[in-house]
């Protein structure tokens, strides 16, 4: 610890014998410089006399949520539990959340950016925090969520949020879940949340909580995410959805040259989803225009991404100030 220059340390020390008992906030070689954030060495364990200790130190965690898109995704069948099987690939991207918590006396939930509506226990966030308070002792969390991950996009921005709070607990508090147990709870939030505890490419089939990893050859091609003023709503779209075994599968056509994806990479809900909110084909056409070697709506949608060689000079005045707009190069081998 010796070099660290911070306001101060709060921590309780867990005896094995259950027993808690408060301990000074450390003073002498540590000058009040302003709060720090940082991610290691959040447990430190240790014996005294014949007592093993815990002992946890907390600091302000800071994450930032990443979203993800679909490239392709076929329903294959209805199941007897009422979700779908489906097939796939997640591809984790650059567009964030931000969420971060300290210790209090109450767990209390905030948050900025994006509104969000209903009652705090209902965010997946909450649901993450009280899912793994059900299996271990941990504090009370003065949480805030920055939201800029659009709602109804088919981005995961949600089960993105609830992915890194798991691991986020799990780090800081030393739970010592494996990302296979981490894995685990997640998927009981959501089909797609366990994905972002890898978050790395994936071909996704079950209801998208059996993954393999998937080799991409996107390296220096960019994307553009644009999200109209419109939002999905998944319910609907899985009820107007018809499942259909594809002839060929995702795993074989992903190995196609980015240029050869348009008509065979498809995205199965395009068909029902475009006939109810006809901007939103509209919006992939738009960047077929703007030189796109491939477009597709993500998930359920409303978010349409084009892949570009290059970014078209002056995309941003091609959308007005309603639709929200994300870009980044790709660096994935």
């Amino acid at each position: 610890m010796e070099g660290f220059k911070v306001q101060s340390l709060s921590f309780k020390v867990v005896c094995r014998s259950g027993g808690n008992f408060p301990v000074s906030p450390i003073k002498g070689k540590f000058k009040v410089m302003g709060w720090i954030t940082f991610e290691w060495h959040s447990t430190l364990n240790f014996k005294l006399g014949t007592l093993n200790i815990k002992l946890f130190y907390f600091c302000p965690m800071i994450v930032f949520p990443n979203a993800k898109i679909n490239i392709g995704l076929n329903i294959i069948a209805k199941r007897p539990d009422g979700f779908h099987n489906l097939e796939t690939i997640f591809l984790p991207v650059g567009w964030r959340d931000a969420l971060e918590y300290v210790v209090g006396n109450e767990v209390h939930f905030s948050s900025s950016g994006i509104p969000i509506s209903g009652d705090p226990e209902s965010n997946l966030v909450m649901k993450a925090y009280r899912l793994l308070q059900k299996d271990f002792d941990l504090p009370s969390l003065k949480i805030h969520l920055h939201k800029q991950i659009p709602f109804g996009a088919g981005l995961g921005g949600g089960s993105s949020d609830a992915a890194f709070m798991l691991t986020m607990l799990n780090r800081q508090f030393g739970l010592n879940l494996s990302k296979e147990e981490l894995e685990l709870y997640a998927a009981q939030l959501g089909s797609d949340c366990a994905f972002f505890i890898r978050n790395s490419p994936v071909f996704a089939s079950g209801r998208g909580e059996i993954m393999e990893p998937v080799q991409l050859v996107l390296n220096d091609w960019f994307i553009l995410l644009v999200k109209p003023p419109v939002e999905v709503s998944t319910v609907r779209a899985f009820q107007l959805i018809v499942p259909e075994t594809p002839k060929k599968s995702l795993k074989s056509l992903i190995q196609l040259p980015v240029q050869e994806w348009k008509d065979k990479v498809v995205n199965q809900f395009e068909s029902s989803v475009f006939q109810l909110y006809p901007e939103i084909g509209e919006l992939k056409q738009r960047l077929y225009n703007l030189g796109a070697a491939y477009a597709s709506m993500s998930g359920s949608g409303s978010c349409v991404f084009g892949l570009f060689q290059q970014l078209p000079e002056k995309w941003e005045s091609q959308f007005s100030a309603s639709f929200l707009t994300f870009s980044q190069k790709l660096s994935i081998l």
